[in-house]
């Protein structure tokens, strides 16, 4: 269970964790061991609401659990309840190899609770040694999400491909089909949803000390755009913070019972991205692009980095395919032909469907009446995209763990 729940106090604003992140930020600056600051020492940094983990490397001739016990009681005041720590020393200057210790190449991560107080021995203190490093969680790690049957990123290697109009009425289309959906606005710096949606002005509301996401023409819908003060607020994060805030919005969100999660994914192959590969149990993604050959090449890194993260591609949209115009009715290629095609040849994957260049896409979107909403003359692209999905969905489905607690 979470610390927020134990804690019995309100959920954080992403304003509120990001304040908090700095005071943690800045009285680890303040920590010195010898004469340096521990920030120098810090290889990786994890956050996780009230837990904190850090990979260190330390000086030979320091002690790892007078630290440890040192920063519980320095980040305490800050929130902080628990430390994790991966710590490596150096070898002994002059030791030779017969007289290291037998485990000398590993040791366990350490973990103290910054509310209590040591119960180390000082001999325990005095056998500290190298820790091994942790290992990143796989997908295959992870549990699926009690509520919800399917979890659909859509990404794309870069930006301005219609990223975010195709998510938004591929989670319509597949609700239209008769699926219950949710929508999830991982694109933090740039939240686009509550707009296209029609639900900027909405705030979630606060049940049993979780989000309850906002309801959009049936979709159940959370942005951290839907916690700002207004469209104009600039989310001006590092990326621990960041990431952070797409964990929050996911895990402290009560979801109702979904057969789909789409998530709006930023683009690029960055923080975020890496961080839901390694946290959020993901069914599959859909990649978006233009069929202009630069767009193609950053598509083809969002394809790679989903195979290295073990996340099965569900298959490729080509948006903005053919333009046609609406004075003379010639129809053109402007970006380009094929290219959703070639890429999908490339990595074996389905092309699930090519859009048009069309203005009342995205004049749909602009008011807040996307096109399966409305019903309009591109309706049935996104619908025939949805059924796509559907046809091959189950065989990437992960099982469900009915004990997991949120």
């Amino acid at each position: 269970m979470f610390n927020f729940m134990k804690k019995k106090t309100k959920p954080e604003t992403p304003e509120q964790q990001a304040q908090r992140d700095s005071a943690v930020d800045k009285a680890l600056l303040s920590y010195h061991v010898g004469d340096a600051s521990i920030a120098t020492m810090v290889t990786g940094l994890e956050r996780n609401v009230h837990e904190l983990t850090l990979d260190l490397r330390l000086p030979h001739s320091s002690d790892p659990e007078v630290i440890q016990q040192e920063l519980g009681q320095l980040l305490r005041p800050h929130g902080i309840e628990v430390i994790h720590m991966n710590v490596r020393l150096p070898a002994p200057p002059k030791a030779s190899s017969a007289s290291l210790p037998k485990s000398s190449a590993t040791s366990m991560p350490k973990t103290t609770d910054a509310m209590a107080g040591s119960t180390q021995s000082q001999a325990a203190r005095s056998d500290a040694e190298p820790a091994i490093t942790k290992a990143a969680p796989t997908q295959a790690s992870l549990a699926a999400h009690p509520r919800i049957r399917h979890i659909i990123v859509v990404a794309s290697g870069k930006g301005g491909v219609g990223k975010s109009t195709t998510t938004v009425n591929i989670a319509l289309a597949l609700q239209k089909l008769g699926n219950r959906v949710g929508v999830l606005d991982a694109d933090i710096y740039g939240p686009s949803m509550p707009t296209m949606l029609g639900v900027a002005d909405v705030k979630p509301q606060l049940e049993n000390e979780q989000f309850v996401p906002v309801e959009a023409h049936g979709l159940a819908m959370l942005s951290i755009g839907s916690l700002l003060d207004g469209e104009n607020t600039p989310v001006a994060w590092r990326g621990p913070k960041a990431t952070g805030a797409l964990m929050q919005l996911y895990n402290q969100t009560n979801w109702p019972q979904l057969d789909y999660l789409v998530i709006d994914m930023p683009p690029g192959t960055g923080d975020i991205q890496l961080t839901l590969a390694q946290r959020i149990p993901v069914t599959g993604a859909v990649i978006v692009t233009t069929p202009q050959h630069v767009a193609l090449l950053d598509a083809q890194k969002g394809i790679e980095m989903f195979n290295k993260t073990s996340i099965p591609v569900l298959g490729v949209v080509e948006n903005m395919a053919l333009h046609t115009c609406s004075n003379c009715q010639h129809t053109e290629a402007i970006f380009g032909k094929g290219g959703g095609e070639i890429i999908a040849e490339q990595y074996h994957v389905p092309l699930l469907g090519q859009l048009p260049l069309a203005s009342g896409i995205r004049a749909q979107v602009d008011k807040g009446e996307p096109s399966v909403l409305a019903d309009d003359e591109f309706a049935n692209y996104y619908i025939n995209i949805a059924n796509n999905i559907e046809t091959n969905i189950d065989k990437f489905a992960k099982p469900v763990d009915d004990k997991r607690i949120f």
